[in-house]
């Protein structure tokens, strides 16, 4: 996933990458009905939906720059778009699958342990990547900072952690709390770093709050009439019918 985002990003504009990504919400969601049969009431599908509205328009100034919108220079917008559009579906896919082993698997391993085996079956693709293109103009080794290397090291650190939220909770709370960090980090980036914060990203970072508390809080009731036991009679019944039987019985007795 990480190279087909390489590979989209490399034929279109990061604004275009920006509104295909923020569909990586509804095919998490779609994914979890399909594979681990979860239902959704309506009112969290629209609260799904106007999640990915929202942060739509949050990230305006991103995809509403006629500058990221653009095709790159030799780029392919087909092919472009064709890789984004299957890295966010393998994206709802692989989150769901995980949930699904790490619940339900019978040999018990831990979060550690799925992490190390995912990991090992990606090195030998990066490796075949890296020897192909001979590390680039920067070379294999080349290019590395202190900087880089922590945030290689953070990144990893936060692949754990969301192997560790997946566990105790699932994916599609964690694809909430990941929109929720982009509305945080952007506002440490506009008081920090002086970034853009316009009125239509205040009112859509509104929108992405309510959006999760609505999916969060939804107090839809659901139907349990499936669940209820066959009503069998109880032992006062029983005894009632009974005494009412026997009491025919004697007073018919009586008559003859």
């Amino acid at each position: 996933m990480n190279i087909l985002s390489f590979v989209a990003l490399r034929n279109i504009g990061a604004g275009l990458f920006t509104v295909f990504a923020q569909m990586k919400i509804l095919t998490t969601a779609t994914f979890s009905a399909g594979i681990l049969k979860r239902t959704y009431s309506s009112a969290q599908w629209r609260a799904l939906f106007s999640l990915m509205c929202g942060i739509l328009l949050f990230s305006e100034p991103i995809w509403g720059d006629p500058a990221t919108r653009s095709t790159q220079e030799g780029g392919n917008a087909m092919s472009g778009t064709a890789a984004v559009l299957i890295e966010v579906s393998l994206s709802g896919f692989a989150s769901i699958y995980f949930e699904k082993v790490i619940k339900s698997d019978p040999l018990q391993l831990g979060i550690w342990e799925r992490n190390f085996q995912l990991a090992l079956g990606s090195f030998p693709v990066y490796v075949f990547f890296i020897l192909g293109d001979a590390g680039g103009e920067a070379g294999i080794f080349g290019g590395w900072s202190w900087i880089a290397l922590f945030l290689s090291l953070l990144g990893a650190a936060g692949g754990l952690l969301v192997a560790l939220s997946i566990k105790y909770g699932d994916s599609i709370l964690k694809t909430l709390a990941t929109t929720g960090s982009i509305i945080l980090s952007s506002v440490w980036d506009h008081y920090l770093l002086g970034g853009p914060l316009t009125a239509v990203m205040v009112i859509a970072g509104v929108q992405v709050v309510i959006a999760i508390s609505d999916y969060t809080f939804d107090a839809t009731p659901v139907d349990v009439e499936m669940f209820l036991p066959p009503m069998t009679p109880t032992k006062s019944a029983s005894t009632d019918f009974a005494g009412s039987d026997d009491k025919e019985i004697v007073e018919g007795k009586d008559l003859m």
